[in-house]
């Protein structure tokens, strides 16, 4: 299984940017995606997830109204549209995806997921 993040890049605050994350190697639909973030000098936290079927979607507090996750099965890609980003925003951005199936409870801890993608870089610019 291989995930591929790309669409990170430099922009000033209150910009938007879009990141998308191709996946390879497993049937793409069957299983949750989510997105998590690290920071410098900060550990990795939960952004957001999605459902297999994109019904469900989760997001950290911090970015509720101003980031959206989708993803679209036929393109094997989940996307995450962040807007008004924030200096505080700056950081690598991972997509990731489990094994198995998720329990709702479980879709915030990054150690639900298995495979990661190599991340893409935002840095938000004051």
């Amino acid at each position: 299984v291989q995930l591929q993040a790309s669409g990170g890049g430099l922009v000033q605050a209150g910009g938007s940017l879009r990141l998308s994350c191709v996946v390879s190697g497993r049937t793409f639909s069957r299983y949750a995606m989510g997105w998590f973030r690290q920071g410098p000098g900060k550990e990795r936290e939960f952004v957001s997830a999605i459902g297999r079927t994109g019904y469900d979607t989760y997001y950290a507090d911090f970015v509720k109204g101003r980031f959206t996750i989708s993803r679209d099965n036929a393109k094997l890609t989940v996307y995450l549209q962040m807007n008004s980003l924030e200096p505080e925003d700056t950081a690598v951005y991972y997509c990731a995806t489990p094994k198995e199936q998720l329990a709702r409870s479980t879709y915030f801890r990054s150690t639900s997921y298995d495979y990661w993608g190599q991340g893409t870089l935002v840095t938000v610019s004051s």
